[in-house]
């Protein structure tokens, strides 16, 4: 099993001060910013762009950017957010005509790569790529909104990708998005994820190293 990882989403932020929200939010234990890239076409809202991930980089950031587009096409912003500084990026099956031409753009734009699961996309899709990726992530709510409620048949899955991980031998990060809180990390980590992201648990309260302590106190009582 991978280290714990806690992943802020900067969709729950505030936008007005954003270098200084991820600053205090890294200063308070987490480890990567997690970045929801939506478009308003393969999801129903739309937020930001490569332009304000090369501006957290100007600003100093350093922490793994993990970007999780829920673009459709996906193949044209690929790119974009390679250069702007990202660590990860993570797409969705659904949002490209060819998901390992998809997976190859992103390794050739020197960034770890990571495919995307909504609640109803069956885990099958991974049989023919799991050992390309570097994460996969689970949506554990309809993507295209925050402060959704956990979609408790995510635990299932989890478990079924969690052994698929185990049975490739190799160190493939398993991530969870969508209504983490500390009261149930760790049945989400029981399950299977080492990866969390957490939008309005975190950015929504007022002692951004509490909650995270609280998360990963809750996650290392299960491993």
């Amino acid at each position: 099993m991978q280290p714990t990882v806690i992943a802020p989403s900067i969709l729950s932020a505030d936008f007005a001060r954003l270098g200084e929200e991820v600053d205090q939010v890294l200063a308070a234990g987490a480890d990567w910013v997690h970045f929801d890239v939506m478009d308003n076409h393969y999801v129903p809202n739309l937020t930001i762009g490569p332009m304000v991930c090369e501006a957290l980089r100007k600003h100093g950031v350093t922490a793994p950017i993990d970007v999780h587009l829920m673009v459709e096409p996906v193949d044209r912003i690929i790119p974009d957010f390679a250069r702007a500084g990202a660590t990860e990026i993570s797409f969705h099956p659904e949002a490209s005509r060819h998901v390992h031409r998809s997976i190859q753009l992103i390794k050739a734009g020197g960034c770890r790569v990571g495919l995307v699961l909504n609640p109803a996309t069956p885990v099958d899709v991974l049989d023919w790529v799991l050992e390309d990726l570097d994460h996969v992530l689970l949506m554990s709510v309809n993507p295209g909104f925050g402060g959704q409620s956990f979609i408790p048949s995510t635990l299932d899955k989890l478990r079924k990708v969690r052994e698929m991980i185990d049975r490739s031998g190799k160190p493939i990060r398993l991530e969870v998005d969508g209504g983490v809180k500390p009261d149930n990390i760790g049945d989400i980590a029981a399950a299977g994820a080492d990866t969390f992201v957490a939008g309005s648990a975190i950015f929504g309260q007022p002692d951004y190293r509490a909650v995270v302590a609280a998360m990963k106190a809750a996650v290392a009582a299960v491993r």
